[in-house]
């Protein structure tokens, strides 16, 4: 009996809904109702104050929550780790992650991920826009920069860091910009963003900065920009991945790097209310070796 409403409870604690929980349990809510009730009743305490707009844990109910939520994950884990005994990593992966990352970054080595364990299924879907795991049934979003959703759990998997950088051709014949005020005199070749990251080193050091640029160029797709500044239209603000090789081989050549911003971290996140499971921490890990 010490079991009976645990689950049930920890589900309604992190869905905040009785009907989301009965859902996902795949029980009636009424029955979720009654279970949960029972608890209360058999330990003596009010766990969640209940209105008929939302659900939320008391101070009681947060403390065992935590506890519960320990336990079952404990129990979870215990039963995968004497399935993983009989049988290889199985199971379907549903993640997302911005386009361009997940594109050039990402999604190969999830191939790769996927050619070494192929009892695996991943579904990936890729957009720019901040998309809600939960309603969405997402098991791990990648996302890069800030972490601004503190319901959710997240582990670093590697780092990015913005460029400024244009054509020699471009520099050659408008001149170099040696501060930021001198971008004002160039051609800034836009993202979806009419502003760039920098940081100020001078008597305002350490401080972050969004200076807003203008030019005759504005595309939503990175590739397209590079291949502009390639082709010496302007001066360009982009992630390494983008234009690394070209900085290298010369043919653009990184401005301002004493304004740079700070490398942004890129992270693999999931809901706090789902555990990785063994196939999903098999690729968290994955991605964290080889992304670099």
């Amino acid at each position: 009996m010490r079991w009976d409403g645990i689950s049930e409870f920890v589900y309604v604690a992190e869905y905040e809904s009785f009907t989301r929980a009965a859902k996902e349990l795949g029980i009636s809510t009424a029955q979720v109702s009654r279970q949960v009730s029972a608890l209360e009743k058999r330990l003596n305490i009010k766990l969640l104050y209940r209105t008929t707009r939302k659900v939320t844990l008391t101070e009681e109910g947060r403390v065992f929550y935590q506890h519960c939520r320990s336990v079952l994950d404990g129990l979870d884990a215990a039963e995968q780790a004497v399935s993983n005994l009989q049988s290889k990593p199985q199971g379907r992966i549903k993640l997302t992650a911005p386009v361009t990352y997940g594109e050039q970054q990402l999604l190969p080595l999830v191939n790769d991920f996927m050619v070494q364990y192929p009892d695996i299924e991943v579904t990936a879907f890729l957009s720019n826009q901040k998309i809600d795991l939960v309603d969405g049934g997402y098991d791990l979003a990648i996302r890069i920069g800030k972490l601004s959703d503190s319901t959710m759990m997240a582990k670093k998997l590697s780092r990015r860091t913005n460029f400024v950088c244009a054509a020699p051709a471009y520099l050659k014949k408008y001149g170099t910009p040696y501060t930021l005020s001198e971008l004002s005199e160039h051609n800034c070749l836009l993202g979806t963003r009419d502003y760039w990251h920098f940081i100020e080193n001078n008597k305002k050091a350490g401080k972050e900065r969004n200076m807003r640029v203008s030019g005759t160029v504005q595309y939503n797709s990175g590739h397209s920009l590079v291949d502009a500044a390639l082709k010496g239209l302007g001066i360009v603000q982009l992630p390494d991945y983008y234009v690394q090789r070209h900085l290298a081989s010369g043919a653009l050549v990184s401005l301002l790097d004493n304004y740079r911003e700070p490398e942004e971290s890129i992270w693999a996140v999931y809901p706090h209310n789902r555990h990785l499971s063994p196939r999903i921490r098999l690729l968290v890990d994955y991605l964290t070796e080889r992304l670099v």
